[in-house]
């Protein structure tokens, strides 16, 4: 059993099913649960601000044990629990004549054995069976389940969209009318509040998935994460003064890899949870160092100390940030621009790194950062194999806006190196000598243009806000991308 302060100082209990012996009698596709992309919830926040829908966020209590396992499968066996220990004597303590006469003893410890017929936290079948059950539930009252998310749904009230999205049991809701999520949350109590009420939130501001989601602005949409960063900063190791910051999460020397001495094993460990934790808050509220972040998640394996240097220098600068955070906001929800560059032969190993910015107006709706996982021979097969790398985001974002009921009109891939753009309007006609070689899955991107799914332009490299996310830059150019990466225009 696990006791857990929650944000609003409440102490939650919960007692859990050791579901990891089980792990070799349950195929993955039982045990895996989808839950809601973070991608989906900034794009579908991003509307609901554009369009200013009433929101609600709402928790639905004790929902796995509302769950019913299956009976007996095809094989006719049961789900039974061994309880053990003090549970046994709480167990015997709460209904005497019910439990007492099926304790037993093994090992001289008190033990009861049971059949579970609801499901349990723990359990690697609970999740699914809660998904499976309240995705029929929704489907029963006209929720229609996005093709590319399936933790996203929408309904038509009124001509106007209804639009749900998910993690296991909270639920992020939003339409025009407050109407409609009142009514939605009439119907979540009815349905699932027999245990305990629902409880829900509504208003301007929001705690959702460990962030505060705030829509006080009109037209945008705020993403803030202030209390994990001080927490981080409280828990890290080596002490962070109210004076120790930095300008920038990291300095011009982010790459290189200089002989230091490898990090003891303690050290090793804290270096992992904390560019852990870091990785976690630049996925959500704080993409401007997601650059530092992925340069460090290649060094987990075996960080030395000018690696533990580095992190330092992060968390002063999260500690001369703490209140920064994420701001979206929709020009035009029909068009879609992409930023994409690499850097080339950046790592220790020469490989490039590829840096992704994605935005529909204000701040970066998405933004990736990573090592590309092979050798490139120049800058312009870098950039081509960097394209490749984001072609799936890229072209996802489009097919999930458009099953969300909006027409996307352009989606357009922003570049820098016109060698590039060559390549990928042209495929093979623009290939030679020093680029024939080039595989050809890396000209997708050619068949994707010529299908009218995406189309390629020009970027001055002063404008190449992916820049920000492949190369650590410093000074006004690095405050001007990181302006526009976390919206921060007008704030």
């Amino acid at each position: 059993m696990f006791l857990t302060e929650k944000n609003d100082k409440k102490i939650k209990g919960r007692l859990v099913y050791n579901g990891k012996p089980t792990r070799g009698f349950v195929n993955k596709e039982d045990s895996a649960s989808p839950t809601a992309a973070n991608e989906s919830i900034n794009i579908t926040c991003a509307i609901d601000a554009h369009e200013d829908r009433d929101v609600m966020t709402a928790d639905i209590p004790n929902a796995f044990v509302q769950t019913n396992l299956r009976k007996e499968n095809e094989i006719g066996e049961k789900v039974i629990m061994k309880v053990t220990g003090v549970l046994v004597d709480m167990l015997v303590e709460i209904d005497p004549q019910l439990f007492a006469s099926y304790v037993t003893r093994e090992n001289n410890r008190k033990v009861i054995y049971v059949v579970v017929l609801k499901a349990l936290y723990g359990m690697l079948i609970a999740s699914l069976l809660w998904y499976q059950k309240f995705r029929k539930d929704l489907e029963s009252i006209g929720f229609k389940f996005n093709l590319y998310d399936s933790c996203v749904a929408n309904r038509m009230i009124c001509g106007k969209q209804h639009t749900i999205r998910f993690h296991v049991d909270d639920i992020l809701s939003s339409h025009v009318d407050s109407s409609v999520n009142d009514a939605f949350l009439k119907w979540l109590n009815q349905k699932y509040g027999s245990l305990k009420e629902v409880s829900a939130t509504r208003g301007k501001v929001h705690k959702y998935l460990g962030m505060v989601i705030d829509f006080s602005s009109k037209g945008k949409v705020k993403f803030r994460m202030d209390d994990y960063v001080v927490d981080m900063l409280n828990e890290f190791p080596s002490k962070v003064g109210s004076k120790d910051t930095a300008s920038t999460p990291a300095s011009s020397s982010l790459f290189d890899d200089k002989n230091s001495k490898l990090l003891d094993h303690r050290k090793k460990e804290q270096f992992h949870t904390f560019v852990a934790k870091c990785l976690f808050l630049s996925k959500r509220a704080r993409p401007d160092i997601q650059l530092t972040v992925a340069v460090l998640s290649t060094r987990v394996k075996g960080p030395t100390n000018q690696d533990w240097l580095r992190l330092e220098r992060l968390m002063k600068y999260l500690n001369g940030t703490r209140t920064f955070h994420l701001t979206l906001g929709i020009d035009n929800v029909k068009v879609i621009k992409w930023f994409v560059d690499a850097s080339y032969g950046v790592h220790p190993d020469m490989k490039s790194h590829t840096g992704s910015i994605m935005t529909m107006g204000t701040g970066a709706i998405q933004s990736g950062s990573g090592k590309q996982r092979l050798n490139t021979r120049s800058s312009t097969e870098a950039e081509l194999v960097g394209v490749d790398d984001v072609i799936s985001k890229i072209l996802w974002t489009k097919l999930f806006i458009e099953e969300q009921e909006y027409v996307i009109e352009k989606n357009i891939l922003f570049q820098d190196n016109k060698s590039s753009i060559l390549l990928e309007t042209n495929g093979r006609k623009s290939a030679g000598k020093r680029s024939r070689h080039i595989n050809i899955r890396y000209f997708f991107v050619t068949d994707q243009v010529r299908l009218g799914n995406m189309e390629i332009r020009h970027c001055r490299t002063d404008n190449m806000f992916g820049d920000y996310m492949t190369k650590p830059l410093q000074g006004e150019k690095f405050r001007e991308f990181r302006r526009m990466i976390l919206g921060m225009e007008g704030d």
